[in-house]
């Protein structure tokens, strides 16, 4: 299983990429966490930022188009998105692989 980490700038487009990112089974799960603040080098200045931090649970094949998905969908125009191997309960894992396997019929 894999957790795909990253960060969106208020929780409007947090719940949006969610909702987008499970329905199309791109992930199965997505954890949107409580505000935070963020400290960044960014051309060149240190910025400081609240930010709203999302969590996705994915199968292993998946990781990087669901990335890449990431990626389109974000307003920044360097994302944070960072792909984290993780052992998972058997059956939480199974039905991970469930949940992002394409539909039937």
């Amino acid at each position: 299983m894999l957790l795909v980490y990253t960060t969106w700038p208020d929780d409007e487009t947090a719940q949006k990429a969610a909702r987008t990112i499970i329905g199309e089974r791109l992930a199965a799960c997505a954890n949107i966490l409580a505000p935070m603040r963020s400290l960044y080098r960014w051309q060149g200045a240190v910025e400081v930022a609240e930010e709203i931090p999302v969590l996705f649970k994915t199968h292993e094949a998946g990781g990087q188009v669901l990335a890449e998905r990431l990626a389109e969908l974000h307003p920044y125009a360097v994302p944070a998105i960072v792909i984290l191997k993780a052992d998972a309960f058997g059956p939480f894992a199974a039905w991970v692989q469930e949940a992002c396997a394409p539909a039937e019929g």
